[in-house]
């Protein structure tokens, strides 16, 4: 029971952590405003004999994006935690996938503390229409609870990917 609870107060906040708010928005830079929902695929959690509620997490998570501009796209979502009574460090890789084979690879690094978290997330890279991308990513999502057999929480929400490309 408790960690259900706690893959879904983590898997909130991790992916809350993948869009929130990173580095200040560069002059000149474009939006692309989306809904998202979310599932989580594999999960894998291990304690840690050191203290009592230490664990390690590592988690692979699908999304669906539809943008504003009607473009939809996927992700796949790979997240690493090390937790102590549901509080510590986590790590994410956030690769969104459009119909036309660009992507776009965000990277979010912070710390979960209980039920707030603080992280920073940024591009690191981008394919196709995207290569050469440079920004940040911010999102906020809501979770379900976990039903029987589901390795973690479903989720849905919103977020902005603010960005820039190079000069062609």
């Amino acid at each position: 029971m408790a960690t259900n609870k706690l893959i879904c107060v983590l898997f909130g906040i991790i992916v809350i952590s993948a869009w929130v708010l990173g580095s200040a928005i560069q002059a000149g830079a474009e939006t692309m405003n989306y809904k998202f929902y979310t599932w989580a695929i594999k999960d894998e959690s291990l304690p840690v004999s050191d203290v009592q509620g230490h664990i390690v997490e590592l988690q692979l998570r699908g999304a669906f994006y539809v943008f504003e501009n009607g473009e939809v796209a996927t992700s796949n979502v790979v997240v690493s935690g090390d937790f102590i009574a549901m509080r510590g460090p986590f790590m994410q890789y956030v690769t969104i996938n459009f119909s036309d084979g660009s992507s776009i690879i965000i990277k979010s690094q912070g710390t979960f503390g209980g039920t707030s978290g603080e992280w920073r997330s940024e591009i690191i890279k981008g394919t196709g229409r995207f290569e050469g991308i440079k920004g940040t990513h911010s999102a906020k999502a809501k979770y379900l609870p976990v039903e029987k057999g589901e390795p973690g929480p479903k989720g849905y929400g919103e977020g902005t990917i603010t960005y820039t490309l190079p000069s062609k």
